[in-house]
């Protein structure tokens, strides 16, 4: 591949390296192999049911630990909300009062979303905000016919020399309306939620991975609620922010693998998805991490609720914890009893989930000591995972690598071979979805923190196809952070109900009940 003096520096001014980017078009030219999953992860078969008794039995883990544990709430939260709207931007883009009425635009374009988002529409928390707009300009939207109230109303939330909702970072849109005309952000209720669940001592730290142009937006809105929430709440935040960094970026590839270029002759280079994050969370300290995106938030009536589950999670975590550095600092004694490997490889197996290889059993003490260790030694995750309703998400199920070892792991469908009938098969046997509820320990039992890095599955990337100006190319995505950026990690995947899931994927999403206080 030959690149112009030009390319060369772009590539370098892009933080990449000449190298990098032959071996990402490399990956295009090759493919990634699938995954490939050898069954669905079941309650009692890779997913641990959570009864009233265990649940209490973990609350109270976390609330005796929880003041001499570092606890931190880490939030991807770089997302443009464009896609928020994508149907609207269809209606303003396509309709023409002229042409039909909108109800025949409807059931033509069959736009349920629609007609949804037009009969909930004083529902949604910026109804008032875009009416003063419009009544401003001398449209009274309440006097208005159907098809011209939702025509105007959407105009004024969307175009850019008004409000321009769908190029806001969706963490800091109108997202929630309480009593006495309240309105509440996504990033103002992670707050309201750290309070409850990732405190320590009136302490509460959180981390909003963002994009760069964005930062003023959430600094001004940190600072003009910081105060009242902390009052409220008797608690002190830390805020911090990070960037997914450019030296991330992967290039686009036409779909025959040569080098996308735009229209003035420059080289392609895109965000290589959320698996690049892990560098993010790379720099962290704390001994607890709670993961979760920056869309799925509730109005206050549903948090308690949440947040027990949440402390629920981190106490499994904090127990496994516990006892795999016990086993850990045994396993460094000079002498190991034969009871105590066998008292750990019960625990690897039975509480960490973890398929001890057939050929383990044939190792000399020595070999075994070296293989627990190995094995034991790593990054914990507990994943919340929630019955599959229908909701888009990766899902938990045990892989077989290319050594036959079986792991488990959250893996997307487009990672699976929708071809291999066997493989289709165990996809539709899933019953449950993981909907990025993690709580993490990163450090090792001499509380050193892991290089995070080093738990990287690289074949775990994604290959997607878009469009830029009207032409087709290929998208490279690395790993996903909760997929092949902690394949290696040790997991335990818990069952959670579904009442903790309630991501904004659309507008619409905003007129279910957990974002809207009962009257």
């Amino acid at each position: 591949m030959s690149f112009t003096d030009k390319d060369l520096k772009q590539i370098q001014d892009n933080d990449l390296t000449l190298e990098k980017v032959a071996k990402q078009i490399e990956i295009f030219e090759h493919g990634i192999p699938f995954t490939n999953v050898s069954q669905a992860a079941t309650i009692n078969n890779g997913i641990m049911p959570l009864s009233e008794s265990h649940m209490a039995d973990y609350l109270s883990i976390f609330e005796r630990e929880r003041s001499n544990t570092s606890l931190l709430k880490f939030v991807p939260a770089s997302g443009a909300a464009t896609r928020m709207f994508k149907f609207l931007f269809q209606f303003i883009n396509d309709y023409d009062a002229k042409e039909q009425t909108l109800n025949a635009y409807i059931n033509k374009n069959n736009l349920r979303d629609l007609s949804l988002f037009m009969v909930g529409l004083e529902k949604f928390p910026f109804y008032n905000q875009v009416a003063n707009l419009l009544k401003a300009k001398g449209i009274d939207l309440e006097n208005l016919p159907n098809q011209e109230k939702v025509w105007h109303f959407a105009k004024t939330m969307l175009d850019k020399d008004q409000l321009n909702f769908g190029n806001q970072p969706k963490g800091l849109l109108p997202f929630h309306k309480y009593k006495n005309d309240k309105i509440t952000t996504a990033f103002e209720e992670h707050l309201y939620e750290a309070a409850l669940y990732a405190t320590s001592n009136n302490r509460a730290r959180l981390h909003f991975t963002i994009s760069d142009i964005h930062e003023f937006k959430f600094n001004e809105e940190f600072n003009r609620i910081k105060d009242r929430i902390e009052k409220e709440k008797d608690v002190r935040f830390e805020i911090s922010f990070s960037y997914q960094q450019h030296a991330t970026d992967t290039i686009a590839v036409t779909l025959d693998n040569t080098p996308f270029r735009e229209e003035d002759g420059s080289l392609l280079f895109r965000p290589s998805g959320h698996g690049a994050l892990i560098k993010n969370l790379n720099l962290i300290d704390a001994d607890v991490i709670f993961v979760k995106n920056i869309d799925n938030v509730v109005v206050s009536n549903y948090k308690d609720e949440l947040a027990q589950f949440k402390k629920a999670l981190a106490g499994i975590l904090l127990k496994l914890q516990s006892k795999t550095f016990k086993y850990l600092e045994l396993l460094d004694a000079e002498d190991v009893a034969e009871g105590d490997l066998v008292a750990i490889e019960n625990f690897v197996t039975h509480k960490l989930s973890i398929k001890i290889s057939e050929e383990y059993f044939k190792y000399k003490d020595c070999y075994k000591i070296d293989y627990l260790r190995n094995k034991l030694n790593r990054p914990i995750r507990v994943c919340g995972m929630v019955r599959n309703e229908g909701e888009p998400g990766g899902g938990p199920f045990w892989v077989k690598d290319e050594k036959s070892n079986q792991s488990l792991q959250i893996v997307e469908s487009a990672q699976i071979n929708l071809n291999d009938q066997k493989q289709e098969d165990i996809l539709k046997n899933a019953t449950h979805f993981n909907p990025v509820d993690l709580v993490c320990g990163i450090k090792d039992y001499k509380g050193e923190k892991f290089d995070l890095e080093d738990f990287v599955d690289h074949n775990a990337a994604f290959i997607t196809q878009k469009t830029k100006n009207g032409k087709a190319l290929k998208a490279l995505e690395l790993p996903g952070l909760w997929n092949g950026s902690m394949a290696h990690w040790n997991t335990i995947f818990v069952e959670v109900p579904i009442s903790t899931f309630n991501p904004v994927k659309t507008v619409n999403d905003l007129l279910k009940s957990p974002h809207q206080i009962k009257a």
